[in-house]
């Protein structure tokens, strides 16, 4: 590396940490440090949630992806503007109104058992985990191929550094790194595509062109090699579209906004900002396979994570890389700061403060406990990254968005929008979600190659619908009767009126009303 590119890359880190100095004067309540104390604009909060998906998954990921195998690599992102305009329409203000800090907040408006908030809390932990590995991957894969450190060392390094930023700047650091760097991100990929397009007399389709001659026609359009191949790819369009909703990090951003309105306002941002970016992905994804050569990417890193960065070499030399390689690390941190802080709160606000506690902690105790969690799920990370330096960084976020679309999803919507659910059924729904998504991961190709006793390594497909029906079931089965069915009647009503509102609800001869 050059000494120009040493500085320009040491520079936008400075940044970083100067907006988190700034932040660390404004967090100090429990509050500030899950949530930003709740200030942020919709336009803000939007810009930061499109930070969260066009990180190392989406940038390095879905590029390497697409430039290794092709089109179908395109389905790691393509889904993602959907999946928020059904956030927007779905969860967005009834998650705003009825939320806290985490997602078991929610549940807890209905259902105040312990019980409940622990299944949310573990399911919550371990998909934030797995997203966590998926960042931690990229972040390291840029730092040891820019400045020629082992991996291993890289990871410890940006561990350190996820725990620094997440300790002392908390969600509101956190949100505003993100909004810079999404900036930065897009005029990082508009630079990138405009020099591709120079390579092909700003023909748009001249990228596509040559991966059809170079590559074949299956490399530019949907390939199906075989019915399981077939199934895992719709399995993971499910669990894309659907596990945004219950995507830990991602949802909790809808409670940094002061209302309903400007948590609508920041799913709306999103998706134009997902809009913009993903149509030029395919550009450069076939851009790389050509310009830099699949033999090179895959010699490089076997997942494709760096062809991003080696199209950047190609394209301006150096300098150009130190750029990509500095925006998609200050990217990946921001990432991994938001996904620390879900889990972060999920430990030290429902598990410690509300099931061991039972809510006696002050802010004071809860903030120092969010610390030590901060601690702890950056280590987990940390060491579970160091075995996972081969796996494309798309593909292991997208086995997180589909474990929260088979744990979360069924739980959130149901307490949500169904009379009948109970606290039992949230529980099995979560239990089995987890379980099944996971033991199929497990037992699938991701973990054991060609030899996997399974031949479909997402779980989408097979562990939602199972964990909606267990969750219906119980549901039906454990339905309350009598005085208690009243009572849970007027508790759903009084849940769905704040929903709705944003306004608590006040019992008047037995019904629930607006406050």
């Amino acid at each position: 590396m050059t000494l120009s590119s040493a500085i320009l890359f040491a520079s936008l880190v400075v940044v970083t940490l100067f907006i988190t100095w700034w932040a660390a004067k404004k967090n100090k309540t429990a509050a500030d440090h899950y949530v930003a104390g709740g200030r942020l604009t919709g336009r803000q909060n939007g810009v930061a949630i499109a930070g969260d998906f066009i990180s190392a998954a989406s940038f390095l990921g879905v590029t390497g992806a697409i430039a290794l195998t092709g089109f179908n690599g395109f389905y790691l992102a393509v889904f993602v503007p959907i999946a928020f305009l059904l956030a927007m329409l779905i969860v967005a203000e009834p998650l705003r109104n009825l939320g806290r800090f985490t997602l078991a907040d929610v549940l807890a408006t209905r259902f105040t058992g312990s019980p409940v908030r622990t299944a949310m809390a573990t399911s919550t932990v371990v998909i934030s985990v797995v997203y966590l590995v998926a960042q931690l991957v990229g972040a390291a894969l840029i730092v040891s191929l820019l400045f020629d450190l082992k991996y291993w060392v890289a990871v410890l390094i940006i561990g350190v550094l996820t725990t620094t930023y997440t300790m002392v700047g908390g969600m509101l650091a956190t949100s505003w790194i993100q909004i810079i760097k999404t900036v930065l991100l897009i005029v990082c990929a508009v630079v990138l595509f405009v020099l591709v397009l120079i390579k092909y007399d700003f023909n748009l389709f001249g990228p596509f062109s040559t991966a059809l001659s170079e590559f074949g026609e299956s490399f530019v359009g949907p390939n199906r090699t075989s019915d399981l191949a077939s199934f895992d790819q719709l399995s993971q369009i499910v669990g894309l579209v659907f596990g945004v909703l219950g995507l830990p990090h991602v949802m909790i951003r809808f409670l940094t906004v002061p209302d309903s309105k400007q948590a609508r306002s920041s799913a709306y941002t999103a998706i134009w900002v997902f809009f913009g970016f993903y149509l030029m992905i395919p550009v450069l994804g076939y851009g790389a396979a050509y310009i830099v050569g699949q033999k090179e990417i895959a010699q490089e890193n076997k997942g494709g994570n760096l062809a991003v960065a080696q199209l950047a070499e190609s394209l301006g030399g150096s300098l150009l890389l130190a750029f990509v390689a500095a925006v998609a690390f200050v990217t990946i941190l921001a990432a991994l700061s938001g996904l620390v802080i879900a889990t972060s709160g999920a430990i030290a606000h429902d598990l410690y403060g509300q099931v061991f506690r039972k809510g006696k902690v002050s802010e004071v105790g809860q903030h120092r406990a969010a610390r030590v969690a901060t601690v702890l799920t950056c280590a987990i990370g940390v060491v579970i990254a160091l075995a996972a330096e081969k796996q494309n960084v798309a593909f292991l976020a997208s086995l997180g968005m589909s474990i929260a679309a088979c744990a979360n999803l069924p739980s959130l919507l149901l307490t949500m929008y169904w009379r009948r659910m109970t606290a039992q059924a949230v529980i099995a729904g979560i239990v089995a979600g987890l379980t099944l998504s996971l033991a199929i991961i497990l037992a699938s190709p991701a973990i054991h190659g060609d030899d996997a006793p399974l031949g479909f390594s997402n779980p989408a497909l097979v562990a939602a619908p199972v964990a909606l029906l267990i969750s219906i079931v119980v549901a039906l089965m454990t339905s309350p009767r009598g005085g208690a069915a009243a009572k849970a009647e007027e508790t759903f009503d009084a849940m769905r009126i704040t929903a709705l509102t944003g306004r608590a609800a006040e019992k008047v001869g037995g019904a629930a009303t607006r406050s």
